[in-house]
């Protein structure tokens, strides 16, 4: 079956759902491919406290659902797809999922997924005690202990979630210093000193260690001394980042780092355009550096507008 548009938008978190308000009240009636997750990374957020004009207690996908019922109200249609082929060689362009969709103009906003640490144990106990979202499945470690590797954002979120479920919480960064806002790590110190929140500075960890069916424990090593140490766990929550999902672009659209590259050296009317052309990004795809809620929204917001004047131009 194929379903043709004047705009097709790839992705179905803040950078997706703002370029289809703002493409929708143009009149380009965008279809909107939500991906395997409907609302991407948002969804595993338990708490949003940085939204501006939400002072009270807002979650991920509360958010989403508020963004995807705008959409709709000016006309957006969401079609629950995964893309897994594109061919943006020739215009217009054809993306490829359980239907095939041609477009003029595409805006991809794909977003990212959560890293993992690289070992092979990982793997192993992927569902089985290891895990990168803690609003997902912190409820299964309920009076347990846990612990959560990472020091930005996301590994204190984490860490704290859990702390109010798990009887304790073990935080490893291998670094000295968090790298997070200041708020959260000021959260963490005093869940340090008056919770069950522990902090393991400078440490690594080597391996992951269970009987096949389920994480026991962890062995860390010391970056600064490479001594090891054990500790008991039952669950262990990944937070160091995320990578841009961008692996069905390669070769069609320039990247770098795997970060779909952006830049009005493309076509100086276009500040989101690609090196094809039509073609727009916005949001955590293209930002390395922000990767915030509210960034990727108003990126969706300058790739509506460039893919308007584009369509425009045509």
């Amino acid at each position: 079956m194929k379903i043709k548009s004047k705009l097709l938008i790839l992705g179905s978190g803040p950078a997706g759902f703002t370029s289809a308000i703002y493409s929708s009240r143009a009149g380009i009636n965008p279809i909107l491919i939500t991906g395997s997750q409907l609302g991407g990374q948002l969804t595993t957020t338990d708490k949003i406290e940085n939204w501006p004009g939400d002072s009270k207690s807002l979650t991920g996908s509360e958010l989403i659902k508020r963004m995807r019922d705008h959409a709709i109200k000016f006309g957006t249609k969401i079609f629950y797809d995964h893309i897994n082929e594109v061919n943006f060689n020739k215009k217009p362009f054809i993306c490829k999922g359980e239907k095939e969709y041609i477009s003029d103009a595409i805006i991809i906003a794909t977003g990212s997924s959560a890293r993992y640490l690289g070992l092979s144990s990982e793997q192993l106990y992927k569902g089985k005690g290891v895990s990168t979202c803690a609003v997902c499945d912190g409820f299964f470690y309920k009076n347990k202990i846990v612990a959560v590797i990472g020091g930005g954002n996301t590994a204190l979120e984490e860490a704290l979630y859990l702390s109010n479920i798990a009887s304790k919480v073990y935080l490893i960064h291998r670094r000295d210093i968090f790298t997070a806002e200041k708020i959260l790590v000021d959260r963490i110190f005093k869940k340090r000193n008056n919770g069950n929140i522990s902090i393991y500075n400078n440490f690594v960890v080597k391996k992951i260690i269970g009987n096949d069916k389920q994480v026991s424990s962890i062995l860390l090593e010391s970056t600064t001394s490479k001594k090891e140490k054990i500790i008991s766990v039952s669950g262990i929550f990944i937070a160091i980042g995320h990578i841009p999902n961008t692996k069905i672009f390669e070769n069609q659209i320039t990247l770098k780092n795997y970060y779909i590259c952006i830049s009005n050296k493309y076509n100086k009317k276009y500040r989101t355009s690609t090196s094809i052309p039509g073609i727009f990004s916005a949001g955590d795809v293209s930002d390395y550096l922000y990767r915030q809620a509210i960034t990727a929204s108003g990126f969706g917001c300058m790739a509506a507008l460039d893919a308007e004047k584009y369509l425009s131009s045509l």
